[in-house]
């Protein structure tokens, strides 16, 4: 395979773990429209750099498939921003101000971004102003996805790349913001948090249901 289409592939698959939590490298090889084969040696060679990890997962008569996933040095690849500086300043403001100063910082913040977002995204219909909302959350570096919830009223923002995830692990009360965000820009829905990467899973998921119905 040529060095041109080397680096997209490389690229290509890595986003698509992000995004699936794991999967094999059949599955892959099919999305890419490449041989399972080459796929195996774009794998290995991610492996390699420590990038992606493998574990065998039982595939009915003979040997199992490897599923593949990510590592922490894998999700590190996809950029943060400015989190360097970001938990610097948490970090002294955790040394020299009360928690509960630090948890209304944190707040009055979640509450003026709402604010910009609100201003965004309008007052048009859900639909509209979800895809907005997600539209809004990729520039931030955030990598989302959108879809409609199977009750057919609700949809679900799914974010597979937190651009505050390092923050996050440290001081997960940024989580309890991240939540109250989405509440103060749809004040008019109820929003549930349904996958919190923290705990479990690959991504970050939250149900937005109008109010009325």
């Amino acid at each position: 395979m040529g060095a041109h289409t080397q680096a997209p592939t490389r690229e290509t698959t890595l986003t698509l773990l992000l995004r699936r939590g794991e999967t094999s490298a059949a599955e892959l090889a099919s999305l890419l429209g490449i041989s399972v084969q080459a796929m195996r040696r774009h794998l290995r060679s991610l492996e390699e750099e420590g990038l992606v990890e493998s574990s065998p997962m039982p595939a009915g008569p003979g040997r199992p498939s490897n599923r593949w996933r990510l590592t922490d040095q894998g999700h590190q690849h996809f950029p943060d921003g400015s989190e360097d500086f970001a938990l610097g300043l948490l970090q002294s403001m955790t040394a020299t101000l009360p928690p509960e100063a630090m948890t209304s910082l944190l707040a009055q913040q979640a509450l003026e971004k709402a604010e910009a977002y609100r201003r965004h995204i309008g007052t048009a219909p859900l639909e509209q102003r979800v895809s907005v909302l997600a539209e809004l959350r990729r520039r931030e570096g955030y990598v989302t996805d959108l879809q409609p919830d199977p009750d057919g009223k609700s949809w679900c923002l799914s974010e597979f790349h937190c651009s505050v995830q390092r923050i996050a692990a440290e001081y997960p009360v940024v989580c309890d913001q991240e939540l109250e965000l989405m509440r103060q820009t749809f004040p008019d829905c109820q929003v549930d948090r349904v996958h919190w990467r923290l705990k479990e899973g690959h991504s970050c998921g939250f149900r937005i249901t109008p109010d009325h119905d």
